[in-house]
């Protein structure tokens, strides 16, 4: 070869290269995610993604009732907007029935996808296809102040009462020194306030629907629930409680002014983060309370990522969901910030590393996910699969209606009872145009 030829060569070679790098370059994805810590951790890490792969990223990231709303919008209306969206377990198989989601069939061999948890696996299927990758994975439970918990004289039980719950709270509220003796979700929307409430009501005995599909507001659990709920809060709750939700109440108990929190699992790392709690050192954990009746108050969530159908990025989409929900991310956040802060509940081999089982809050949280059945989470019989849902597709819209209705009571623009027989009516009338009765 002369060497002309040569250096034609060469050049060519070269700008064969730039050119595929310009079209890898030009490949770009848009991601819905929800406005959670991990969440923004992990948008911290996609340069890494886009320099292995030279797919570039854009993120919306939306507060949590907002992002439901858009997500949902967009893929009923096929927008076309998002190439992933951060969706649960309530969406992802009525979603994939629907042939909306594209099936998770194509996920590599070293992405294992067996290594997923059974219960999370189970909730992000339909008919045994994965429509959704976990994230993370989560249940509720308390996280507490040890501090607050000693100076009351009192001992937080592996797995308290709800009047045990309500008692400590009295003891560590201190107006004065603006400490609130409990934070919970009051905020509206289905997936906020409404989830609280639900899991919590399974405890007292209620449930959503008889197996009629009849709406049981107007039962004496409900009442007991709602009841027990809005009287605890106001003598041991924060100030706007009604308006609070998971980053609302995280913010209160990282300044340290809640004495207890129920909430997901996930804040665990969070609140024992030193660089952004000021309680980190005297947190501790429980299973969420009961009333005795057989069932815990504990939900059972994943945020996963889904690739709605009508992407024209499927395989870019694709790539970044075997790199965000691999073993590999997690080491790598490991690696960077330390086992508590990896993204939990999602993957058996995380709770079988000796690593991370070292962390305070990591049987607690596994614990807690094992504990939540969504086969059989009322304690008497109701239609539905879920815990602080009910899987049907008509659920989401009812149950913001009747959330609000609750934090309209939290509120004290109505009574508890007004609230109920309204829950009670919209769900019914909801229920009937439906053709469920």
């Amino acid at each position: 070869m002369s060497r002309k030829t040569a250096l034609r060569a060469s050049s060519a070679v070269a700008l064969f290269a730039l050119a595929s790098a310009a079209m890898a370059q030009d490949t770009t994805i848009t991601i819905a995610t929800v406005n959670n810590g991990d969440m923004i951790r992990m948008q911290g890490y996609t340069e890494l993604f886009t320099a292995e792969t030279g797919i570039a990223v854009e993120w919306v990231t939306l507060e949590e009732n907002v992002l439901r709303q858009r997500v949902t919008t967009d893929i009923t209306t096929n927008g076309g907007q998002f190439d992933i969206m951060t969706i649960g377990m309530y969406e992802t198989p009525i979603w994939g029935a629907n042939g909306w989601l594209v099936p998770l069939d194509g996920l590599s061999a070293e992405y294992n996808v067996d290594d997923i948890l059974p219960a999370m696996r189970g909730g992000l299927s339909h008919d045994g296809t994965l429509y959704a990758a976990p994230f993370y994975g989560e249940s509720s439970m308390i996280m507490y102040r040890t501090d607050l918990m000693a100076a009351a004289g009192l001992e937080m039980p592996t797995a308290p009462t709800w009047d045990f719950i309500r008692q400590a709270a009295a003891a560590m509220t201190d107006r004065a020194d603006d400490i609130n003796g409990i934070c919970l979700r009051g905020k509206a929307g289905w997936g906020e306030g409404g989830a609280f409430i639900t899991a919590m009501s399974n405890s007292f005995g209620a449930r959503w629907f008889d197996m009629d599909w009849n709406a049981q507001f107007d039962t004496e659990a409900w009442a007991n629930t709602l009841n027990f709920f809005n009287d605890m809060m106001q003598e041991s709750g924060p100030a706007g409680f009604a308006t609070n939700g998971f980053n609302e109440n995280l913010s209160l108990f990282q300044q340290g002014k809640c004495g207890m929190w129920i909430d997901a699992t996930v804040a665990a790392s969070f609140v024992t983060n030193p660089n952004d709690s000021e309680v980190a050192d005297s947190v501790g954990f429980a299973l969420a309370p009961d009333t005795g009746l057989g069932k815990r108050s504990n939900w059972l969530w994943a945020w996963a990522l889904a690739i709605p159908a009508g992407t024209q990025q499927q395989d870019a989409a694709l790539q970044f969901i075997e790199w965000a929900t691999s073993t590999d991310y997690i080491e790598l956040v490991a690696e960077n910030e330390g086992w508590a802060n990896v993204p939990p509940g999602a993957r058996t081999s995380l709770y079988e590393n000796p690593n991370y089982m070292a962390v305070p809050f990591a049987q607690m949280t596994l614990d807690s996910i094992l504990s939540a059945d969504p086969t059989n989470s009322t304690v008497e019989p109701s239609p539905y699969v879920g815990v602080q849902f009910a899987a049907i597709p008509e659920f989401a819209g009812i149950a913001t209606e009747v959330s609000q209705e609750f934090s309209a009571a939290y509120a004290g623009q109505q009574t508890v009872a007004e609230a109920l027989a309204k829950a009670q009516e919209i769900t019914n009338e909801a229920m009937e145009a439906a053709g469920y009765r």
